[in-house]
């Protein structure tokens, strides 16, 4: 099976020639086979999360972050735009992000690129899912449109490219 770019753009649904824009776009961020120490670790997972604040170009008004008894951790970041978190399973080399924003201004898929660099995650799978657009009577979302996930691969090693 071929793999599809992992971050592509956002489209919303259409009408004709006529685009009903969505208010803001929903990433969930699965990545796998990450190393357990940095899955375990609350001040990397902190940081993390706050440098994902600042790609997606997000303003923070709170953060949570919580370790877990014996392991795991979550890490949740409450913005202006909406929210990023992030939770995990270091018994699974697992982590789980949602990455949501809402403006024209944010860039919700550039703080994904730096979770799955950042966490060294050797494969990712990423959902993107426009949040509010309600398409006009009678519209269908165009085959572009739909939600969509994909599977990527990630080298030990290697960067995520934009």
């Amino acid at each position: 099976m071929a793999l599809k770019p992992c971050f592509g753009k956002l489209r919303a649904y259409s009408r004709g020639e006529r685009a009903v824009a969505a208010t803001g776009l929903h990433c969930i961020l699965e990545l796998y086979r990450c190393p357990l120490e940095l899955l375990n670790d609350a001040a990397f997972v902190k940081e993390a999360l706050r440098e994902a604040v600042k790609r997606a170009s997000s303003t923070l008004i709170e953060e949570v972050v919580h370790q877990f008894r014996p392991q795991g951790v979550t890490a949740i970041a409450l913005l202006a735009e909406s929210h990023i978190s992030i939770h995990t399973w270091p018994e699974l080399a697992y982590a789980a992000a949602d990455v949501f924003t809402c403006g024209s201004r944010v860039r919700p898929e550039e703080a994904c690129r730096y979770l799955a660099s950042a966490f060294m995650a050797r494969e990712h799978s990423l959902i993107k899912l426009p949040r509010g657009a309600r398409p006009a009577p009678g519209a269908r979302p165009s085959s572009r449109s739909k939600k969509e996930e994909v599977r990527c691969p990630v080298p030990k090693s290697a960067p995520i490219a934009g």
